[in-house]
C-alpha cells in the first residue's frame, strides 16, 4: 500500500529592512538591533526574514538604485559593537553625530545625518586602524584578497567623493578606468582606500554575525536583487563593456517597461541593460560573481523584474518615454543553469513576476521550479479568474504577500478601496472588515503556498503614513522606522505565529524553502 504523502512544510516571514529597525541612533543597525529583531522571530515560530537590498542607497534613500551591487550600506554600521570590541574609543562613539539622538521613538531615518554618522565613524574606525593588533590586520588583508568587487568600489568611491559628479565627467584616463593611470592616482589616495575598505570589512563582519545567529534561530534571511545597475556605479564604471553605455555617459539602450493599461507611454527607468553577447563571451562572470557574493548574504534570493531574463524591453538611449522600445531576447535559461551548477545544483531563487506574465516567462520559471510571488491587495477585483485570488493559487511553490515594500499598506489600500471590492472582501469573511490585513493574512494562510509574507506595518495595521515606497515618486520614501520594540509588536509577532501555526505554517517549515530549490 503507498504511504501517504507528508505534508509539505509551509512557513510565515516578515518583511522589514534592517534601517527600520529600532534599538540605534540614526538607523537601524547590524548591531543589538537585528540580534533583537532575529530573537523575537524565532520566539514567536516565525521562520523567514525579508529585507531590501543591503547595498548603499542612490541620494533618495533607495537601494534599488545603488552607486555599488557588492557593498553594504554604511548607514547599517553598529557604532556601539564597534565600541565595545576596540575598534573605537568611548569618546569616538559619543562625539558621532547623531550620537544624542533618540534610539526608540523615532518614525524616520533623516538620511543626511546617517549620512555624517557614518562618515564620522569611518574616519574614526580608520584612526584607530594602526593601534589594532596583527590578527585583525591579518583577519582585514585576507578578507580584502577574496573581495574581487573591493578594489573597483572603494576606487569608485573614492573618486567619486572627490569629484562630486558622476564617472563620466573624471578626467579621461580615470573615466575609461585606465588601469596605469588610476594606478598613479591610488598612489596618492591609500588612506581614503583603506577608510572604504574598512567599512566593508567591518559591515560584512557584522553582517556574517547575525546570519550566523538567525541560522542558529531557524531564521532565514530572505534577499533582494536588482535586475538592473544604476549608470553611475562603481560595477557600470570598472564594467563598462557589459552595459549599454558610451564612455561619455549617453545610453546606447536603457531599460523599461511597454505602454499597458496603467501609462499610454510605459515605464522609462533610464538604466542601462545588458550587452548579453558580452556576457556570454565572459560565460556570465560578472552575473556569477554577483550572485555569489549575494548568496552570501542571504539564503534565499528575490530576483526582481524576473520576466527580464526571457525577454527585456529595449528604448533607445535618447528616448523620453517608453513607447519605441521593443522585445529582445535574454539569455536566461543559459544564466540560470550556470547560476545552478555554481551552487551545486540549487537555486534559492524566488521570480519576482507580478504584473502581465507571458508563457515564455512562465516556462523559465517553472522549468528552474523557482516559485514565484501573488500579492492579494491585487485580488479583488471581481474577475473569477483573476490570477491572485486565493482559490486560484495552486500548488505549492508560490510566496504569496499581503502586499511588498512597492504598495500601500493593507489598512492605507483598505481605505481606499471601492464600496464594491470591500463587500467582495467582507462576504470571504463573514463579518465586518475591522482589521483588513489580518483578514488577508488569514486567506494567505490556507493557500497551499510555501511561503506568507506579511509586511510588519500590516502587522501592526498601521495606515499609509508608515507606507515604505511609493514608484514613480522621489520624496518621502525609503524612511519610514519602527519605532520602539514594545508590547504591540511582541502582541503582532506572537499572534501571527499562533495563526500561522494554526495553518500548519512554523518556523521549522522554513528550512525546507532552501531544501525545495535543488
Amino acid at each position: 500500500m503507498d504511504q501517504p504523502t507528508a505534508p509539505r512544510p509551509r512557513s510565515t516571514g516578515v518583511l522589514l529592512h534592517p534601517t527600520a529597525l529600532p534599538g540605534s541612533p540614526v538607523c537601524g543597525s547590524f548591531g543589538e538591533p537585528c540580534r533583537r529583531w532575529v530573537h523575537q522571530l524565532a520566539d514567536n515560530n516565525i521562520g523567514v526574514w525579508q529585507i531590501l537590498p543591503l547595498a548603499p542607497p542612490d541620494p533618495t534613500g533607495s537601494p534599488y538604485s545603488s552607486p555599488s551591487c557588492f557593498a553594504l550600506n554604511p548607514w547599517l554600521l553598529d557604532a556601539a559593537d564597534l565600541t565595545a570590541e576596540g575598534f573605537i574609543s568611548g569618546e569616538d562613539q559619543e562625539t558621532l553625530p547623531g550620537a544624542d539622538a533618540a534610539s526608540e521613538g523615532v518614525d524616520r531615518v533623516d538620511f543626511a545625518l546617517a549620512n555624517q554618522r557614518s562618515q564620522a565613524l569611518a574616519t574614526a574606525l580608520l584612526s584607530r586602524w594602526p593601534s589594532q593588533n596583527q590578527e585583525r590586520q591579518e583577519a582585514f588583508r585576507s578578507w580584502c584578497e577574496v573581495q574581487a568587487w573591493l578594489e573597483d568600489h572603494a576606487r569608485y568611491s573614492v573618486l567619486h567623493d572627490q569629484h562630486q559628479d558622476a564617472w563620466w565627467s573624471w578626467p579621461a584616463p580615470l573615466a575609461t578606468h585606465r588601469e596605469r593611470a588610476l594606478q598613479r592616482w591610488c598612489d596618492g589616495h591609500g588612506e581614503a582606500l583603506l577608510q572604504v575598505k574598512l567599512v566593508q570589512w567591518h559591515l560584512d563582519r557584522q553582517w556574517q554575525a547575525i546570519r550566523t545567529l538567525a541560522k542558529e534561530r531557524g531564521v532565514l534571511v530572505f534577499g533582494d536583487l536588482p535586475f538592473y545597475v544604476s549608470a553611475d556605479s562603481a560595477d557600470v564604471w570598472s564594467h563598462r563593456a557589459l552595459f549599454t553605455i558610451k564612455e561619455n555617459g549617453e545610453l546606447t539602450t536603457q531599460s523599461g517597461v511597454p505602454p499597458d493599461y496603467f501609462s499610454e507611454t510605459g515605464q522609462l527607468w533610464g538604466s542601462p541593460v545588458y550587452r548579453w553577447g558580452r556576457h556570454r563571451l565572459t560565460r556570465f562572470g560578472w552575473w556569477r560573481h554577483r550572485i555569489a557574493r549575494q548568496r552570501q548574504l542571504a539564503d534565499l534570493l528575490r530576483l526582481d523584474h524576473f520576466r527580464a531574463l526571457a525577454g527585456y524591453w529595449a528604448v533607445p538611449g535618447g528616448d523620453t518615454t517608453a513607447q519605441n522600445g521593443s522585445w529582445q531576447p535574454s539569455p536566461g535559461r543559459s544564466l540560470l543553469s550556470k547560476l545552478q551548477r555554481d551552487g551545486g545544483g540549487a537555486l534559492p531563487l524566488i521570480a519576482e513576476d507580478l504584473g502581465v506574465i507571458t508563457p515564455d516567462v512562465e516556462a523559465l520559471r517553472d522549468g528552474f521550479r523557482l516559485p514565484g510571488m501573488k500579492v492579494l491587495q491585487f485580488a479583488f477585483d471581481g474577475m473569477q479568474d483573476n490570477p491572485y485570488l486565493p482559490e486560484n493559487i495552486q500548488g505549492s511553490s508560490w510566496v504569496v504577500y499581503t502586499g511588498t515594500h512597492d504598495n500601500p499598506t493593507t489598512l492605507g489600500w483598505w481605505n481606499k478601496l471601492d464600496d464594491a471590492s470591500k463587500q467582495r472582501i467582507a462576504s470571504r469573511v463573514n463579518g465586518p472588515v475591522e482589521a483588513p490585513a489580518w483578514h488577508l493574512f488569514d486567506m494567505a494562510f490556507a493557500t497551499p503556498a510555501e511561503l506568507v509574507m506579511a509586511p510588519l506595518q500590516d502587522l501592526l495595521h498601521l495606515d499609509d503614513s508608515a507606507r515604505f515606497n511609493t514608484p514613480g515618486t522621489s520624496e518621502g520614501n525609503w524612511s519610514w522606522r519602527l519605532p520602539r520594540f514594545d508590547e504591540d509588536l511582541n502582541g503582532a509577532l506572537k499572534g501571527y505565529g499562533e495563526r500561522g501555526a494554526v495553518w500548519g505554517r512554523s518556523g521549522a517549515g522554513a528550512a525546507a524553502l532552501v531544501a525545495s530549490t535543488r
